[in-house]
């Protein structure tokens, strides 16, 4: 029962990493940013049913911190692109 429950926790991390690249970059509160973090749930939650998982209390120890952990990186990861965009050489830029 682990391993489907890891595996579960990975795609949960992977599938919000786009979702916290794209958090990053809309305003906090606005509508973006609640769907941006919402979107995901009902993905999580059927891919749970799919994966015949449960919601046994010891399985949300895994899959919660993925969901928060994919968030925070993919916003990390909009955070470093933006840096790295400011700091390029104007020639390089694009409009």
């Amino acid at each position: 029962m682990l391993l489907p429950v890891s595996l579960m926790g990975l795609f949960t991390f992977v599938l919000n990493l786009p979702m916290g690249y794209w958090r990053q970059g809309v305003r906090k509160f606005s509508w973006q940013w609640i769907v941006a973090i919402h979107a995901m749930v009902p993905v999580v939650i059927m891919m749970r049913r799919l994966m015949h998982i449960g919601f046994a209390w010891w399985t949300f120890l895994i899959t919660v911190p993925c969901y928060f952990g994919g968030q925070f990186i993919g916003a990390r990861l909009r955070k470093r692109a933006m840096a790295a965009a400011a700091n390029a050489p104007a020639a390089t830029r694009t409009a």
